[in-house]
């Protein structure tokens, strides 16, 4: 399996990239295909002994730096990450990994391979160690400000990759605020909520951050901004738990005897607990295997990345979480079309005009907005049957009206027509990718 590698992307590259290369080619067997400017590479792979190894080196231009705005990357059609995302795209590779900027790699990603049927704004998935083996928590940095259908969308996509990945027939999914009262959350995670009643997920409603490390929920949903947050949170822990481990067994005889009797569980902690083990985190919603590295990735963690990009692209789970992405929401599968389909709208559509006149009858009857006050009811009870048993969709059941008001989907999302990447309208203002706010 050949993996395209961004060997321009990030903070220490192209030395971490190559080194990250040659190790994964030399300790893994893997094809990797190096992109970037071939003046910077070649001094680098001149460092390291790599005949025998399946190491290609592909010219490109232009870098995009960490800087830039994501929407800038498309003006750069010979850029590293432009070059590596077209040779997946191609077919000549399987995967795409890159330690560079996350909003780039998010539009590049939606314009050169397109987006998941019925997905808006793609989303990276981190893996969060708990006692049951992992939570996913999405969006990690992709996607800084969202509205309310984004998180309905990210539910969704998350559910499918547990289901696919995971093998979990039912994930128990929860939506990430400061409390599990109804009336906690800000007007984003407040609105987001009876969206999620109305799907058919195993919704459990609002969790608290302890819930990531404790297993009590299978999938976490946020924004881009928070959980960007919680993962660096989670990261620096991990490493004052690391560092006082350390300095607890280098003090005193009687501790470093200790050490000797504990050394390959401590080792195994660490490793749990060291990002750059994790290597990289799947960028959710496109039509191939994207793998967002940390931007301070070294060789270790570069290579870790490749590693994981060769796993999930040997995996077939783009196609898997389309398909049971399809199934959730009642759409016709179709995990290799590139744009969002009329009838993938109209899902999306009708759940936004279901809100809405639950709304206006919140609204005589005298009940406040569930946008304010979430009902503690479920507004449809969540639905935890596998996809091939599921009931009756929105897709089918609410057809879309003719009066739809400009809050609730734009002239193009009515016509079916393809939104722009990164310019969709968040609930408080323009909103752009995460420029540089990845996993780091």
């Amino acid at each position: 399996m050949r993996i395209a590698l961004d060997a321009m992307g990030g903070d220490a590259a192209p030395r971490a990239t190559v080194e990250g290369a040659v190790t994964a080619a030399r300790e893994l067997g893997l094809s990797v295909l190096l992109v970037g400017d071939r003046a910077r590479i070649e001094p680098e792979l001149a460092r390291h002994r790599t005949i025998g190894l399946d190491l290609e080196l592909r010219h490109a231009t232009h870098v995009v730096a960490m800087d830039e705005a994501p929407t800038a990357a498309l003006r750069k059609p010979d850029s590293s990450m432009a070059a590596a995302l077209s040779a997946v795209r191609d077919g000549e590779a399987g995967a795409f990994v890159s330690a560079g900027n996350t909003g780039a790699g998010m539009v590049l990603g939606a314009h050169l391979l397109g987006r998941t049927p019925g997905v808006e704004r793609p989303a990276i998935a981190v893996l969060v160690p708990s006692p049951r083996g992992h939570t996913i928590l999405l969006d990690a940095g992709a996607n800084v400000d969202c509205r309310p259908i984004h998180l309905a969308q990210f539910a969704v996509m998350g559910d499918a990759y547990a289901r696919a990945v995971r093998q979990i027939a039912a994930p128990r999914v929860g939506l990430l605020s400061n409390g599990l009262e109804d009336s906690k959350g800000n007007a984003l995670v407040r609105a987001a909520a009876p969206m999620l009643r109305q799907l058919p997920i195993n919704f459990v409603g609002y969790v608290e951050g302890r819930e990531l490390s404790s297993g009590g929920v299978d999938v976490v949903v946020c924004d881009g901004f928070v959980g960007n947050l919680v993962l660096k949170s989670i990261e620096g822990f991990g490493q004052l738990v690391g560092d006082r481990l350390r300095a607890m067994f280098e003090h005193g005889l009687r501790s470093r005897l200790a050490y000797l009797l504990l050394r390959r569980h401590v080792a195994s902690l660490r490793r749990e607990l060291d990002p750059r083990e994790t290597g990289g985190a799947l960028l959710l919603g496109l039509n191939g295997i994207v793998v967002k590295a940390h931007g301070s990735s070294d060789g270790h963690a570069i290579r870790n990345a490749l590693a994981v990009a060769a796993g999930l692209a040997g995996s077939g789970v783009t196609d898997q979480v389309a398909l049971g992405l399809a199934a959730t929401v009642g759409l016709e599968p179709s995990p290799g079309d590139a744009v969002q389909t009329p009838r993938a709208r109209r899902f999306w559509n009708a759940l936004r005009d279901r809100l809405r006149r639950d709304r206006a009858t919140d609204s005589v009857d005298g009940v406040e907005p569930v946008t304010l006050a979430p009902s503690a009811t479920p507004i449809d009870p969540p639905v935890a049957a596998p996809a091939a048993s599921r009931p009756e969709t929105l897709g089918a059941a609410a057809p879309p009206p003719t009066d739809r008001s400009p809050a609730l989907g734009s002239a193009g999302e009515r016509d079916g027509a393809e939104p722009a990447p990164s310019d969709a309208d968040p609930p408080h203002g323009p909103a752009e990718p995460d420029h540089d706010k990845a996993p780091r």
